[in-house]
């Protein structure tokens, strides 16, 4: 799956005196493989668990046990903590956030603070930074540089307003925290490979942004039967692109019933006509009763045959 990288800022080797530091406290059990066996001794590691911080998976993360035997919760936890709550991170979703990325509590205060007067400034609201922060718990780990940057490559790259770069962004907030390469190429698909005009691709991502995240292979497998096998064309995929976040088998179950009953009519301009969104959307009851007008026995019965 397409995930989340922590800037190498956060995953820089630690200094000779930090790891002399870790090593000349000898109430530590050295030869520890947890963090685990560390909770008794260590304050700080005691009163992360109480916040919800799950220590098994922060220890899966590249130099984050390391980083968390160092801090000292008073002097460099606190502040980090303090600072997230006034973003808008609630109390019960500081653990998971911290257990997503315990590389914040080693940033500089400031820096952060630089990071959300700089989407203030863009005119994201306090709500909006709240929700994108805790979505894409990354976001703060990397430099205003970056962010502008990336804002301006997807206003740029699909010609959008800024209203609507800030409400993508808003809606899939690792757009600014994942690598851009996937996406990059995800756009040369939807207009090399699959032939969509640009401002089609446009109108596509800016209805559903996980477009820009999706496996390639996917995404042209669903569109080869869609509209090579289906028939349905390149305006109407555009009008409702959410069909691409539907399974496959889905989509092909339900054509391949909607065929063997003869009412697979996708024209808009017939009588019978069946959107996409009629064909995907719709709970098996419902499609069967109303869109195939059949029992959802039939349908069942069907399927087996298949």
């Amino acid at each position: 799956d397409w995930d989340d990288i922590p800037p190498s800022s956060a995953l820089e080797e630690i200094s000779e005196e930090e790891a002399v530091q870790i090593i000349a406290e000898p109430i530590l059990p050295l030869q520890s493989s947890t963090l685990r066996d560390y909770v008794d001794h260590s304050e700080t590691l005691t009163k992360l668990v109480h916040l919800g911080v799950d220590l098994s998976q922060v220890e899966k993360r590249q130099k984050a046990g390391q980083l968390l035997l160092t801090l000292d919760f008073e002097k460099d936890i606190r502040k980090i903590l303090l600072f997230l709550k006034d973003v808008g991170v609630e109390d019960n979703q500081l653990g998971p956030f911290l257990t997503k990325n315990p590389y914040i509590l080693a940033e500089d205060l400031e820096a952060l603070e630089t990071r959300v007067a700089y989407l203030k400034s863009k005119k994201f609201s306090k709500t909006e930074i709240a929700q994108m922060v805790s979505r894409a718990p990354y976001l703060l780990l990397f430099s205003v540089e970056r962010l502008d940057n990336r804002l301006g490559f997807f206003k740029n790259e699909l010609s959008l307003s800024v209203k609507k770069t800030k409400n993508l962004v808003i809606r899939l907030p690792r757009l600014l925290t994942g690598k851009l390469e996937p996406v990059k190429e995800n756009l040369q698909v939807c207009q090399i490979e699959l032939g969509f005009q640009r401002n089609e691709v446009q109108q596509i991502v800016f209805k559903t942004p996980k477009i820009l995240t999706a496996s390639k292979k996917r995404l042209k497998q669903t569109f080869d039967y869609l509209h090579n096998i289906m028939g349905i064309p390149h305006h109407m995929l555009t009008r409702f692109p959410q069909v691409f976040n539907s399974k496959l088998l889905r989509i092909k179950e339900r054509h391949m019933f909607l065929t063997f009953l003869g009412r697979a009519q996708y024209d808009p301009a017939q009588p019978s006509y069946i959107s996409l969104e009629q064909l995907v959307s719709l709970p098996d009851e419902v499609f069967c009763t109303e869109i195939a007008k059949a029992s959802i026995q039939d349908f069942e019965k069907f399927l087996k045959t298949l």
